[in-house]
């Protein structure tokens, strides 16, 4: 059974071995003061860890004032909500923890580029002076002055390249923990003490540059889902109160504002159109490029883009709270949940580090004794493996893929809201799927009628059916309420019955109670008969859904109504079926009518006449006799069968605020081929990952063998402990595009 994730990220404290190898780890059981958003906003450069994070936390456990802490690691960014006199010595309990921040400004996102342009510079010139001090070592002559000289440069590249490592190092021993900074300070001053000065120099400078680059890649993981944001205008044409036209700051759009996109241009808010048509590209927001019509009424989204007439939008949404917004605010907290395979990594990484720290311990006081090393050999082979200690490689092979995984999903108007699901969804053995919505266009028309009674006059009991239809919002009632002349009104008394109908009461009915529902409404009530089912039958046996119109006495007449099936279903059903995923329709409607539909989709078997505890006691069963299974609906009626299956998925839902918070997987648009899609894609997720694991694992073995037995010296292991993460961070970063490439793919062979 599935937990509700927590709509905030906060981090709990997980095995992490540096700057860039972890993600936030997010826990439903955070305190509240995690969620605070008010407050001084600092940046903090070092931090974009679950283990950094807790750090802060403890450095900031017992100053008084602080009434709560916000923590965006993504952005590396803390929000300290406290008194005015709390902040200067929260500030410094933050330094004194080896961390550096920083207030963010107003030209914070120039600072930021400066400072890694400032950085790489510093790299740079940290590995000229150790590549300096390797030359000397090797070519000068072995005196004092050149010694100096080559210690000197040694110090040099040692210093502009470890400075934040030997910080965070030190804070790190003084508190007994173990991480990528305390091994590497131990390391490396290690090797210096010991005269391996420029190796020593040579090892912190490359280790800083893998760990810039690698830190940049994470980064781009990170950030692919935020590129969209780039894609909203900045300004809106917004409707004076003369009637003239003005730009405006997007911003500061209100709602209820109108704005004016001309042809070409991206719209800039969420909105319903007030008037005009034109064709719109919603792929920013569902990730199907081809253009919708759109007219008076229909909906809007920010970053779209208005193809063809010029259109008058009326804003549903501030410029922070629009659906794109929203969509990327659920991707970023998704992307601070943690996956199994991580949690995995995690519980690993916590034994893997000590343990490799102890062998470099027993390989420094044993190897002289039972291998007749020296002691300087001794203490060299135990430095390797402390750098070979860190499983680099390993903790951030999960994240990356997870991430990367998140962001090319959310692309394709896939919304995932945890790398959970996106691991468990290669699980599934069956579907089920809600018809109405799903399977068909969930835009049923009035497609027949009939008077059954005798007793009452023909247009008053249409007119009764067309106020009972036109106070429900259900899919059915509202084509019956369309297809038939407007009644005359006075309903009361009105009760919807789920599952079955609604009732009420009608002035024009002398006050009598009327129900308008389905058959196992009528037969509750008593009053089914032979003729009226051999009637029902041959509705049903076209795909119709057939709703009555009845009073305490008699079923007063019949209504059919017909919806078509999506093109889109068949292929749908079609993929789920060579993926090997079984699928099951569930369905209020009658038994003829879902097996009808079933046939002309393809699918396996359908259920109906099911009431919301119906569908929850099939998708029981389904678990029990098929295995993992997903549930597919609007995300709202079918709630209790989204939350038990294994994965619920609502369809269609760009711009619903309940649907986007209901199920696991959101998909954006009306297709259901997406869903086949996030099988695929959590199947190639789970290929990389493991992919990742056996490699960074297959490295760290070999090194541990080489380093105790062989000759493997400190560069082999640094650029062996960096080279195979950035080749982990590379091979996840692949699933960005992945998608994309493979629906091309399908679509060409199609």
């Amino acid at each position: 059974m599935k937990s509700t994730e927590a709509l905030h990220t906060h981090a709990t404290a997980h095995s992490c071995c540096g700057d860039h190898h972890c993600t936030p780890t997010q826990s439903g059981n955070a305190p509240p003061a995690a969620q605070a958003t008010q407050g001084t906003v600092f940046r903090i450069a070092a931090m974009d860890c679950a283990a950094e994070e807790s750090e802060i936390r403890r450095a900031l456990a017992s100053i008084p004032g602080i009434r709560g802490l916000g923590f965006q690691l993504g952005a590396r960014t803390l929000t300290i909500d406290a008194a005015a006199d709390a902040i200067p010595v929260a500030v410094a309990a933050i330094r004194k923890a080896g961390f550096d921040p920083q207030p963010i400004g107003t030209d914070d996102a120039g600072a930021q580029a400066h400072g890694a342009n400032e950085g790489l510079w510093r790299m740079v010139l940290a590995l000229g002076l150790a590549i300096a001090a390797e030359a000397l070592s090797f070519f000068s002559p072995d005196t004092t002055v050149f010694k100096g000289l080559g210690m000197a440069l040694a110090a040099g590249a040692i210093g502009l390249a470890g400075f934040s490592t030997y910080r965070k190092g030190l804070a790190a021993l003084m508190q007994a923990r173990l991480n990528i900074n305390a091994l590497m300070t131990v390391a490396v001053t290690g090797a210096f003490l010991i005269g391996q000065w420029p190796e020593a120099a040579m090892v912190m400078a490359l280790y800083a540059i893998a760990e810039l680059i690698e830190g940049r890649a994470v980064d781009r993981a990170r950030n692919a889902i935020k590129s969209l944001l780039a894609l909203t205008p900045d300004t809106a044409e917004v409707r004076q109160s003369d009637g003239s036209w003005a730009l405006q700051p997007a911003a500061d759009v209100p709602v209820a504002a109108t704005v004016r996109v001309k042809p070409g241009a991206r719209i800039p808010l969420d909105g319903a159109v007030a008037s005009g048509t034109s064709a719109v590209n919603q792929a920013p927001v569902t990730g199907e490029s081809i253009p919708v019509d759109k007219a008076q009424g229909d909906l809007v989204f920010a970053g779209t883009i208005n193809e063809t007439g010029t259109l008058e939008i009326t804003v549903t949404a501030a410029a922070s709270n629009t659906t794109l917004a929203r969509i990327i605010q659920s991707v970023e907290q998704a992307q601070g949940s943690r996956a199994p395979t991580q949690q995995f990594v995690d519980r690993f990484a916590a034994v893997y580090t000590p343990a490799v720290f102890a062998m470099a311990l027993l390989v420094a006081v044993l190897t002289p004794v039972l291998l007749d090393f020296t002691w300087t050999q001794a203490l060299y082979k135990a430095l390797v493996l402390l750098v070979i200690a860190c499983p680099c490689a390993l903790v951030i092979a999960t994240p990356v893929t997870v991430v990367s995984g998140l962001a090319a999903a959310a692309r394709r108007g896939i919304l995932i809201k945890g790398g959970v699901y996106l691991e468990d969804a290669y699980k599934l053995k069956a579907i089920a799927l809600d018809k109405t919505g799903t399977i068909t266009e969930g835009k049923p028309k009035l497609v027949a009628q009939e008077v059954l009674s005798t007793q009452q006059p023909a247009a008053a009991v249409l007119a009764w059916a067309a106020d009972l239809a036109g106070h429900s919002d259900h899919p059915v009632s509202k084509a019956i309420a369309q297809g038939l002349p407007a009644g005359p009104g006075g309903v009361s008394h009105f009760k919807a019955l789920p599952g079955r109908g609604v009732e009420a009461q009608l002035a024009q009915s002398q006050g009598q109670t009327l129900w308008l529902g389905n058959h196992r409404l009528v037969e509750e009530r008593g009053l089914c008969s032979a003729a009226l089912e051999e009637l029902l039958a041959v509705h049903e046996a076209q795909g119709r859904t057939v709703t009555l119109l009845a009073n305490a006495h008699e079923v007063l007449a019949l209504f059919a109504v017909a919806d078509t099936i999506k093109d889109s279903s068949r292929e749908a059903i079609a993929q789920l079926h060579a993926l090997g995923v079984a699928s099951v329709m569930l369905t209020g409607d009658n038994l003829s009518t879902a097996q009808a539909i079933a046939r002309q989709a393809g699918i396996d078997n359908a259920q109906g006449n099911l009431l919301p505890e119906d569908k929850l006691t099939a998708i029981e069963r389904m678990q029990a006799d098929l295995g993992p299974t997903a549930m597919t609906g609007d995300g709202i009626n079918d709630a209790p069968a989204l939350a038990r299956a294994h994965i619920g998925i609502a369809m269609g839902a760009a711009g619903t605020d309940t649907a986007m918070e209901a199920a696991d997987i959101v998909i954006m648009n009306d297709d259901l081929r997406r869903i086949p899609e996030v099988i695929r894609l959590s199947r190639r997720t789970r290929n990389v990952l493991w992919q990742n694991i056996v490699f960074a694992l297959g490295i760290k073995g070999a090194f541990l063998a080489m380093a105790v037995f062989g000759n493997a010296s400190m560069w082999m292991a640094v650029f062996a402990d960096m080279g195979a993460s950035l080749l982990v961070v590379a091979n996840g970063l692949r699933l960005l595009r992945g998608v994309a490439a493979e629906r091309t793919e399908r679509e060409e062979r199609g």
